[in-house]
């Protein structure tokens, strides 16, 4: 059995997204399993009609969200979205959806992107969390 990563993502924003990308390809590529739990913003991140429009930074760098998706085009960076999903070629990365945010949005399956895998209850993620090396909260 692989050792593992968890990550808790919480926030919606391009400038939180992309590290968790980053995070989970650097993690597969270390031979880790990646468990990602999506609630709040984190899950409507992952809509359908929201993934590729996405381009809001949290309000501490907010005044810089242009200039960086600029460069971020200019450079060629991936975009979160396509980092993640290359994360799920690479290695074992888990996307969950928090069911709490799941009701409460009054969301379905289809209206979420294909990389999440399932939807379960905080309970189940912590543990799966618990057995992992570390985890982080984005």
């Amino acid at each position: 059995m692989a050792d593992k990563l968890a990550m808790v993502v919480f926030s919606g924003t391009v400038d939180k997204l992309l590290p968790v990308g980053i995070i989970a390809s650097g993690g597969v590529a270390m031979g880790l399993d990646v468990e990602i739990f999506l609630t709040f913003w984190g899950l409507n991140a992952f809509r359908k009609d929201w993934v590729n429009r996405n381009t809001r930074f949290s309000k501490d760098y907010e005044d810089m969200a242009a200039m960086m998706m600029q460069v971020m085009k200019d450079k060629n960076v991936p975009s979160w979205f396509e980092t993640l999903k290359k994360a799920k070629e690479i290695g074992n990365v888990r996307i969950h959806a928090c069911a709490m945010t799941y009701d409460m949005l009054q969301m379905k399956k289809d209206d979420l992107v294909d990389i999440v895998d399932d939807v379960m209850a905080v309970g189940e993620f912590v543990d799966i969390a618990k057995d992992a090396k570390f985890t982080l909260f984005i």
